[in-house]
């Protein structure tokens, strides 16, 4: 089970210096303004409300958190200036022997990871069994529809990404779908030694995920962080990425760009950061705590390699 208990409600939203608010700036006596565009996003899972969705009923409810649905911050998230691949990123909590309306988007990748309970995902004429830690990738075109069957509330996170533009590629098989407790941990080069990673998905054309499949999305992992430790502050000139801490506390990392300026704020399960590409981004786990980071990045529009990127 991904506990995803709040311990504390911290805010909504981060902010550099200022959030899509005026600033000046002042040199040879002539003022210039302009709108400064924040470098991450703050959500937290528990203080987050449902909104409707297009995969809602009244048994599935949906907190949208960053992205489609998201009004917490209208300019930041509709207008694109903030964000860039991401299409949405939220929680659907499917009530027992519930289920959520079918999907389908012709121009969005998909990718479910199951926080808690059990149920099952129809995929296409697929009926895929689903339980906790599960992860599932859903590329665009295939229709799909959250069911649970069972006593309990069926949590899920529900990310998709922009794919207008990219080539098609063929449609897996079958559903890829696995477990992250299945997902051998291992050690990352140039990452301390304190942060253990599971490499759920990468890029396709790679080799190191479980499933090497993405087009927009480089990489879902999760990072478990022993007592103390962190996985070093760094930079993505060319993606953006989201982090949410599923189990212990500690600081998120989280500032602006490549001058290295880096702020620090309490992080508890549930809490969630989107971060712009080339903005600080990192985590320090409490002292005495083992934290467990989900995370996913994707190209930023126009910087994907040239191998991947949009035609």
């Amino acid at each position: 089970m991904i506990m995803v208990k709040t311990l504390s409600a911290f805010g909504t939203f981060g902010m550099v210096t200022a959030l899509c608010a005026p600033f000046t700036y002042a040199q040879n006596n002539q003022s210039h303004s302009w709108n400064v565009d924040p470098t991450y996003l703050h959500r937290n899972i528990t203080t987050a409300t449902e909104e409707p969705s297009d995969i809602t009923t009244s048994t599935c409810h949906y907190k949208p958190l960053v992205g489609v649905g998201d009004t917490e911050n209208p300019p930041a998230t509709t207008d694109g200036s903030i964000l860039g691949s991401v299409s949405r990123y939220g929680e659907a909590v499917v009530d027992p022997s519930g289920s959520c309306a079918s999907v389908q988007y012709p121009q969005e990748d998909q990718i479910y990871v199951v926080l808690d309970g059990s149920g099952s995902l129809t995929y296409a004429d697929q009926d895929v069994p689903l339980k906790a830690e599960d992860f599932l990738y859903i590329p665009a075109t295939v229709s799909h529809a959250l069911k649970n069957n069972s006593a309990a509330p069926l949590d899920v996170m529900v990310m998709g990404f922009h794919t207008q533009g990219y080539p098609a590629s063929p449609l897996p098989p079958k559903p890829l779908v696995d477990n992250i407790e299945n997902v051998p941990i291992e050690h990352v080069n140039g990452h301390p030694d304190t942060t253990h990673y599971r490499l759920l998905l990468g890029p396709a054309g790679a080799t190191r995920d479980r499933f090497d499949v993405g087009h927009v999305v480089t990489s879902l992992f999760v990072m478990e962080i022993d007592p103390g430790g962190t996985n070093h502050p760094h930079h993505h000139i060319n993606a953006e990425e989201i982090y949410q801490v599923i189990s212990g506390h500690g600081d998120m990392a989280a500032g602006s760009g490549s001058n290295g300026i880096e702020g620090r704020y309490p992080a508890q399960p549930g809490d969630v950061y989107f971060y712009r590409a080339n903005a600080t981004v990192g985590f320090y786990s409490a002292p005495g705590v083992q934290s467990r980071i989900l995370c996913v990045r994707s190209w930023h529009p126009g910087m994907a390699p040239k191998k991947m990127a949009p035609h």
